[in-house]
């Protein structure tokens, strides 16, 4: 499937997420406020550290060895087999820490523990949240992208429905609620798609754990711990910082800046994952991947220079639309987060060669690195420029990483 007609059936799905996204982020806006944003952004990087621990970060591998291995079905078998074991072993493990701990951890992300039930919720449902993302991970690397598509569509809508039903009844505490379960209806979709195909039985996906695959998979898995570990870290810090210097609302702000820039870069973040990943999986030479790399520059990067320079010249409509008034402080940090946000999507393109091609090394290098690196220069920025410091301090991180991981990544394949 070439790039052109992957783009076209994955932006359907993610032009509803991206409205569905922005349809929340209004209900959102209203009912919790800036204060609220930040505190939903705090439990959305525990979230995210938790389900890569439970089982994600080996979906990367999931992706790679199913699209390798699409001529040899016994061996996709086992893949499967020993991935979903993983799966259902960690999560199994992580919902017994998160209950022996909810008090604990409850206090370290809200500092009381009014919302200690829901911590509860949210390891009860965690399986769901893991077996869902391991069965996508399947599609994509079967590479039927109908189904992914609609299982992304389905996932859209029952994340706005779910989220804004409760944040309007419920508030921040609603909304929280939301994110504890709302991807066990995801799994409910994503297992009948799954069913209804030849390839999947129940029996395909629990098993025996092969020494030699869970070795492989232990690559990827390592590389997707440390960057899932060392960005939601550098969010919770920065985080921190804003809160110390500026208040928890200026905290609020950059949250709803973060939702926005992530509404138009799950678009291509989203074609990169389904098209580049399981493409550049199966190029081995320099000269096929150098090529596949400046077909994206070609197709992607001008793309994100419009989008970007559309919302710069209508930003105030934008907020006002997306948010509220009351976000409105937003604006100062808006010119540098576009700038940053086109070169994070030069770096994307380049760094997915590096994970595609298991260059276990150079990004364990590059992702601890530029976690860490942001945190001084944002330190240092907003010493300097204030408030906008902190985009400024992004975009800058972004070019060095972009930089960096081009000149790595093309060497060793040059040397191989």
């Amino acid at each position: 499937m070439n790039l052109l007609k992957t783009s076209v059936l994955n932006g359907i799905a993610s032009l509803i997420k991206i409205a569905a996204m922005f349809v929340l982020n209004k209900i959102l806006a209203v009912y919790v406020g800036p204060a609220g944003y930040a505190a939903i952004s705090q439990f959305q990087n525990f979230i995210q550290m938790v389900i890569t621990f439970a089982g994600n970060a080996i979906n990367t591998g999931v992706v790679k060895y199913t699209s390798e291995y699409h001529d040899d079905e016994k061996r996709q078998r086992e893949l499967w087999r020993t991935a979903g074991s993983i799966v259902l072993v960690c999560s199994l493990i992580l919902m017994a820490l998160i209950i022996l701990f909810q008090k604990t951890i409850i206090l370290y992300l809200f500092g009381s523990t009014e919302y200690q039930i829901i911590l509860v919720w949210f390891a009860i449902f965690l399986i769901f949240f893991s077996f869902n993302a391991f069965l996508l991970a399947i599609l994509n690397g079967m590479q039927d992208i109908s189904k992914l598509v609609v299982a992304n569509i389905f996932g859209s809508i029952f994340s706005l429905a779910i989220t804004s039903l409760l944040a309007i009844k419920f508030g921040l505490k609603g909304a929280l609620i939301a994110l504890s379960i709302f991807q066990s209806l995801n799994f409910v979709v994503t297992i009948i798609l799954c069913y209804r195909t030849s390839w999947f039985k129940f029996s395909y996906i629990f098993g025996v754990i092969q020494r030699d695959i869970a070795k492989k998979l232990s690559i990827f898995a390592l590389m997707v711990l440390i960057s899932v570990f060392f960005d939601n870290i550098s969010q919770i810090l920065i985080r921190k910082i804003i809160i110390s210097e500026f208040g928890i609302n200026y905290a609020g702000y950059w949250d709803a800046m973060t939702k926005l820039s992530n509404g138009y870069l799950m678009l291509v973040g989203s074609i990169l994952s389904i098209y580049y990943l399981p493409k550049l999986s199966q190029l081995q030479t320099y000269i096929e991947i150098k090529k596949e790399v400046n077909y994206g520059y070609k197709w992607i990067l001008p793309i994100a220079i419009i989008t970007c320079l559309t919302i710069f010249i209508m930003k105030e409509w934008v907020v006002k639309l997306l948010f509220t008034d009351q976000f409105l402080p937003m604006l100062e940090l808006l010119s540098w987060q576009l700038v940053g946000d086109v070169i994070k999507i030069g770096g994307w393109i380049v760094g997915y060669v590096i994970l595609s091609q298991a260059m276990m090394k150079i990004f364990i290098g590059t992702e601890i690195f530029f976690a860490l690196s942001i945190i001084p220069l944002t330190v240092l920025f907003s010493g300097i420029w204030g408030y906008k410091g902190i985009t400024i301090a992004f975009a800058t991180n972004g070019l060095l990483y972009w930089g960096v991981c081009n000149y790595l990544a093309f060497k060793k394949l040059n040397d191989i």
